[in-house]
């Protein structure tokens, strides 16, 4: 933790029904807006094959490093509180949604049971997760390897950069 309580966090956003990467970008100011959290860098927007559940539409996925001085499970709730703003329906494991925001890793903890689980148990086997996550963090290291080193290990098919700009969530 650095001397004045902040701790650096990677996110995991993504969605499919409606307009995902505005849902995303709206999250993303939401989680800004707070006092006890900033946004310090976002990733591209790519555009992504479902995963798990494959018979749904194509998601959007983005990655975010925010700083924080809520602890893990408070920014889990933080994450959750905004989901549920935005009308996020959990009616089936990987199934379609309007927006998921995940908590990947949190600086300094590991930890594994509970209603958290850090970093994220099945980040490092998605494509998905790992290459706007490389975007942003190439060598923050998850699990004894680097994001760059896992992403080149992953299933990246039919992965690409969506057509915004850097700056995409802020439009």
């Amino acid at each position: 933790m650095s001397s004045d309580g902040w701790r650096r966090a990677a996110l995991g956003l993504g969605g499919n029904i409606g307009d995902p990467a505005r849902a995303m970008a709206e999250a993303l100011r939401c989680i800004d807006a707070r006092a006890d959290c900033r946004v310090f860098a976002v990733s591209r927007l790519y555009r992504t094959p479902p995963w798990g559940k494959t018979d749904q539409d194509w998601f959007f996925n983005a990655c975010a490093l925010v700083d924080t001085t809520l602890g893990p499970e408070s920014l889990l709730d933080a994450c959750l509180d905004i989901e549920k703003a935005m009308k996020r329906v959990r009616a089936e494991r990987w199934g379609p949604r309007t927006i998921d925001i995940d908590v990947l890793t949190y600086e300094g903890v590991e930890q594994t049971g509970g209603r958290l689980e850090l970093p994220h148990p099945r980040m490092s086997g998605r494509g998905f997760v790992l290459m706007p996550l490389c975007d942003i963090a190439p060598d923050l290291v998850v699990e004894g390897r680097t994001v760059r080193e896992w992403l080149s290990r992953a299933d990246v098919t039919g992965i690409e950069p969506a057509d915004a700009g850097p700056d995409w969530w802020r439009d």
